[in-house]
């Protein structure tokens, strides 16, 4: 397997340089710095330039948008892009925004095969943030308001006697490739288009280790008894804050296939199958796809 190929929303698209995060003039030095990018978010839409192929529509501190958020708190530092620091403008949904001519607001999700890696990846990474923040304007022990420390990376109850710390949320789930040497386990949900079919997957539970939520979610959702676990690589998924983390295992030649939970059919394909498309694969950015590819290939 290539473990040198990132899968799509990750790879080296930022750097973070989280010590920046510890200056209390961040957004005095960003904004004296004539090259700052300022990608701007709309609730988990963000602003992109109205063409094809999509790009992000990056405003300098002197744009009307930007100037006209004074709210401080608005502002999250993400990194250092194409060598340029990028704040992150996170406006709030409800609030009444006009997007400057030649720009709109468009979600991710449809547009994310149409961008360049590194925009995408970027991209991933403000939504995640813009959503951990929209969920946790109150804190959770004592209801009190949040304020945003640590140049947005950090919530902290404003309720001095109280005082939690709130960190951004990152949901872990297992995907897995499972086979039996000759076929490949796949199942799909009833939402999905017609013919489509992805490797099995599921959020990790408390107290579960990753090999332990893999080992249970293929037995809940197909019945099959898995082994010989191995790695294979991770995504972050935002949709809404996922860390899709990939495994390749094996199953007893013919283990029989009992469907339930979310699954409204689940078979074995043979390779033989999958090339001939009697499956509508997942889509190519997505690491299930990364999982099938590469037992077709025969290296799973």
């Amino acid at each position: 397997m290539d473990h040198d190929r990132a899968n799509f929303f990750s790879g080296p698209y930022l750097e973070r340089r989280a010590e920046a995060r510890e200056d209390p003039d961040w957004i005095a030095t960003a904004r004296a710095d004539p090259a700052t990018l300022y990608l701007v978010g709309h609730g988990t839409a963000h602003l992109l330039h109205a063409q094809s192929p999509p790009r992000i529509a990056f405003l300098a501190h002197g744009a009307p948008l930007v100037r006209a958020a004074a709210d401080e708190t608005s502002l999250v530092l993400l990194g250092w892009f194409r060598g340029m620091r990028c704040v992150l403008l996170d406006l709030p949904p409800g609030q009444a925004v006009g997007a400057p001519a030649g720009t709109a607001f468009e979600e991710l999700r449809p547009l994310a095969p149409l961008l360049a890696a590194d925009e995408a990846g970027l991209l991933a990474y403000a939504r995640a943030m813009a959503i951990w923040r929209a969920r946790h304007r109150h804190c959770g022990v004592c209801g009190a308001r949040t304020s945003a420390t640590r140049a947005g990376h950090i919530l902290v109850c404003s309720n001095a006697a109280c005082a939690q710390e709130l960190f951004p949320r990152i949901d872990p789930a297992i995907i897995v490739l499972v086979s039996d040497g000759e076929r490949a386990l796949l199942g799909r949900q009833a939402s999905w288009p017609p013919r489509r079919y992805s490797t099995i997957a599921g959020f990790v539970e408390p107290g579960e280790s990753l090999e332990d939520a893999v080992e249970r979610e293929v037995a809940e959702e197909t019945g099959v008894v898995v082994s010989g676990l191995r790695y294979d690589s991770s995504q972050p998924w935002p949709f809404p804050s996922s860390l899709m983390i990939g495994f390749q295992a094996s199953a007893a030649a013919g283990s029989s296939v009992r469907v339930s939970g979310e699954l409204e059919d689940a078979r074995w394909f043979t390779r033989a199958q999958l090339d001939a498309g009697e499956a509508l694969a997942p889509p190519s950015q997505s690491i299930s796809w990364r999982l099938i590819e590469t037992w077709l290939k025969g290296r799973g």
